[in-house]
């Protein structure tokens, strides 16, 4: 593979591959390595990247933005051999989460490992743990090929699809996948129609040192009036926060020091985790929390993966999860498809679209839902959803169900 500085990078006017993946993230970097282990070639179009600085730290900072990832997940990454190339000891296992409800008479709802029959429920990882994991897997990568760029314009041929450059350098490809984000430039070339509708909140990131040990239990406050809050368990005593906050009280917190914010949340969290002290009070970092529905995922030799496919409430953690199972199923699909067929094709990619309708529609259905019931912050709403989480803790066999779909099983 050639790597992003060298000059046959730089100096190509022309190239062709089965697959051009558009998109820098962790969902466009897994794409490539599992296209390129099912034999495919593959070209890897993501833009040019700041030069990495050359001192690291002695110890490196936690990251404040953290996945939750599921068994899909795991076992995407595993069969990648990107799974063993993460650092073990900034991962951490999820074995059990409690989920509160609001008000005086707070329903509650409880999952764990033991009750789900598995090892663990969950494992939160840093965005920048599982990028230097990806980037290492793809040095090594066979048939992958990195190409520093802007795309300029997608074209269409009777047998290929053209990615064109700036400057004029041209992909030409079977298929086209948009792993580029909730603002995909893929999804836009193909004129996909979108629903879009803003939560008005922010989600507001950070990482504490916690006073009394977690047991790598996932906390989450179903709040009213003050939006969700969630605390994740990273390695040791110390734990990652989600703070779903609507955009007033948003404001309120990225204004504060870091020692207030930790105040707020022990008002949640004191009786469990004790006192929470900031690890950086300097990382504080928020990020508007929108549902985003594009009307398709496929278009002619177009396929849309991850955030470029679906944007989901991030409170239960599954939009990074969701994304890799889209890679998952089309590399099955396409993998499954009679021999005349290009991977191209347009009914193979319609398998795609509907292999992951119902997985996508019910997270869609079950966040916002979630979201727009715990948002209202009416006494009769209070009341009722509180009575349902504990009526849901006490059914054993539905709770199975809901616990095997958060974990990526069928």
């Amino acid at each position: 593979m050639n790597s992003p500085s060298s000059p046959t990078m730089r100096r190509f006017m022309h190239s062709h591959s089965d697959v051009c993946i558009v998109g820098n993230g962790a969902i466009a970097k897994t794409t490539a390595l599992a296209f390129a282990q099912a034999g495919q070639s593959v070209t890897l179009l993501c833009p040019a990247s700041a030069p990495a600085s050359a001192v690291k730290p002695v110890e490196p900072s936690w990251d404040v933005r953290v996945y939750a990832l599921n068994h899909t997940a795991h076992q995407l990454l595993s069969s990648l051999k990107v799974w063993g190339a993460l650092d073990a000891d900034r991962v951490a296992p999820v074995d059990a989460m409690q989920v509160n409800g609001d008000g005086a008479q707070a329903g509650g709802l409880g999952f764990d490992a033991y009750g789900a029959h598995v090892g663990t429920l969950a494992w939160i990882v840093e965005d920048r743990n599982l990028g230097q994991a990806l980037d290492a897997a793809l040095k090594f990568a066979q048939n992958v090929n990195v190409v520093q760029g802007r795309a300029s314009r997608l074209e269409w041929a009777n047998d290929c699809a053209i990615v064109h450059l700036d400057g004029g350098d041209s992909i030409t490809c079977a298929l086209v996948v948009g792993a580029d984000g909730a603002q995909s430039w893929v999804r836009g070339q193909c004129d996909i129609g979108l629903d879009y509708r803003s939560y008005g909140q922010r989600g507001v990131v950070s990482n504490f040192a916690c006073e009394k040990p977690h047991h790598g239990a996932a906390h989450q406050w179903f709040t009213g009036s003050d939006g969700i809050v969630a605390l994740l368990p990273l390695p040791g005593e110390r734990v990652s926060l989600v703070w779903s906050a609507p955009d007033a009280l948003a404001d309120t917190l990225m204004s504060e020091p870091a020692d207030a914010l930790a105040a707020r949340l022990a008002a949640y969290c004191h009786d469990k985790l004790g006192k929470l002290t900031p690890l950086q009070p300097e990382l504080v970092r928020a990020f508007p929390l929108t549902l985003m529905r594009p009307h398709a995922m496929v278009a002619p030799r177009v396929a849309l993966v991850g955030d470029a496919a679906h944007v989901v409430h991030p409170m239960a953690g599954h939009g990074m999860n969701l994304g890799f199972a889209d890679v998952a199923q089309l590399v099955k699909t396409i993998a499954e498809r009679e021999a005349q067929r290009g991977i191209g094709d347009e009914r193979v990619l319609a398998r795609y679209a509907r292999a992951r309708k119902e997985d996508v529609l019910l997270m869609q259905l079950a966040t916002d839902g979630l979201a727009r019931l715990f948002g209202a912050d009416l006494e009769p709403l209070r009341v009722v959803r509180n009575l349902g989480l504990n009526l849901l803790d006490k059914l054993p066999a539905l709770k199975r169900k809901m616990i095997a779909h958060a974990l990526g099983h069928q």
